[in-house]
């Protein structure tokens, strides 16, 4: 698959994904060997990974997510995103693998902004590059924080040492039922200016 056509046809897929279809550990281990090359804050490489596929877990791990979801919905007006988001709340525990990105430290009350921007800057690089691997070989991805309203809890259900670690957020992955083409998205020239901002 050529760069521009991943970059322009990756994006979040909730309602075509092939629930019966299995998604083997091999694929997502291949797709993470990937991940792990992209920049990282000072090299650190302090990301790290859990993929969920025991159904009993990925079955908590909804209960919470569908929780957060009704809250998070709940005064958004009707649009095909939010019928698509309840979608994958109602399914999440269907999707063959969720994988959950974290990285390593907490934000402390008094942390700078550029220490926050860093955290996160050293952990999307890396799911973005995991997405497009997985586009790349037939698979559907989403990138989704609405778990993280109950973080402590998955913490918990998961073995992750809350007090050390940041959940980032959670991929559900699964094989399309179709391919996608681009997203419908602003011009470029639209949202971009040089020297000065020049945005409504």
């Amino acid at each position: 698959m050529l760069i521009d056509e991943a970059l322009t046809t990756t994006r979040a897929v909730r309602r075509g994904v092939d629930l019966r279809r299995p998604v083997t550990r091999d694929v997502i281990e291949q797709c993470l060997r990937l991940a792990v090359h992209a920049p990282t804050g000072g090299g650190r490489q302090d990301w790290r990974f859990v993929g969920i596929d025991d159904p009993g877990l990925k079955h908590a791990v909804a209960e919470y997510y569908r929780s957060a979801s009704a809250a998070h919905l709940k005064h958004a007006p009707p649009s095909t995103d939010v019928e698509s988001a309840r979608y994958l709340a109602q399914n999440l525990e269907r999707i063959p693998v969720l994988l959950l990105a974290c990285i390593l430290g907490r934000q402390s009350p008094s942390e700078h902004p550029a220490r926050t921007a860093s955290r996160y800057g050293s952990l999307y690089p890396a799911v973005w590059s995991f997405m497009l691997a997985a586009r790349a070989r037939g698979l559907a991805t989403a990138f989704t924080t609405v778990h993280l309203a109950y973080e402590r809890e998955i913490a918990d259900l998961l073995g992750i040492p809350y007090d050390q670690v940041t959940q980032g957020c959670l991929v559900p992955v699964g094989y399309a039922k179709r391919w996608f083409g681009a997203a419908g998205r602003r011009p470029a020239a639209d949202v971009t200016s040089w020297n000065h901002w020049r945005h409504g």
